[in-house]
């Protein structure tokens, strides 16, 4: 006689599902990835993903939950290091990312929902780079541009072709215009338990992946 399968919560299913999504979009992209071919992943019936998933832009936005809460968890390795380093990390782990990044860029303008993650993004992204520059001294008057500055080097970094090597160059002149404000410091930003990564998927709330 068979062996039953051993009963599996919601929770777990879940998991799963966006794991198998993730390896999709990332290895085919979002486009060419079908709810069939997602649930044949993951191992599903096609109709089971929408017990958990109202459409496929609500499972990209749970794999880029699970995506950050990965980085976040990696962070910790380099949290110590200098913030020129920090921030090459971060290009980095982006640039690994780039397809899902730019599927994000094109689905903004046709998704409230992918928008509204975009936009909680970059208010974490420059919520820790407001506090990094606190901690290094920078005067408030000129802190909200000295944000910006941090973003736009990121996302050109991004955008255009560098060699490590450049990139490297670009985030320690980045780092030595901020060190020159002020002593570092290594604190831990507000609000951002070691323990969870913040997601940009609910007012930065932790996402229950």
């Amino acid at each position: 006689m068979a062996r039953n399968k051993r009963p599996q919560d919601a929770d777990e299913k879940r998991a799963e599902i966006v794991a198998a999504a993730r390896r999709l979009f990332v290895d085919i992209g979002y486009d060419a990835t079908s709810m069939s071919r997602l649930a044949q992943q993951a191992g599903v019936a096609p109709n089971t993903i929408y017990w958990y998933f109202r459409d496929k832009d609500d499972v990209l936005i749970a794999v880029l939950n699970a995506v950050v809460a990965d980085a976040w968890s990696q962070y910790q390795g380099v949290a110590s290091e200098p913030i020129a380093a920090r921030i090459l990390w971060l290009v980095r782990q982006l640039t690994q990312m780039s397809r899902l990044v730019n599927t994000v860029h094109a689905r903004v303008e046709h998704s409230p929902a992918l928008a509204e993650w975009h936009h909680n993004f970059h208010l974490l992204t420059e919520g820790l780079f407001r506090h990094e520059l606190e901690s290094l001294g920078v005067p408030t008057e000129t802190l909200d541009a000295e944000v910006m500055i941090g973003v736009f080097v990121v996302e050109g970094l991004l955008t255009h072709d560098q060699d490590e090597e450049q990139q490297r160059a670009v985030c320690d002149v980045l780092a030595a215009r901020w060190s020159s404000a002020g002593p570092p410091t290594l604190d831990r930003a507000p609000g951002l338990p070691g323990a969870g990564a913040p997601s940009p998927g609910g007012s930065l709330a932790q996402e229950d992946l």
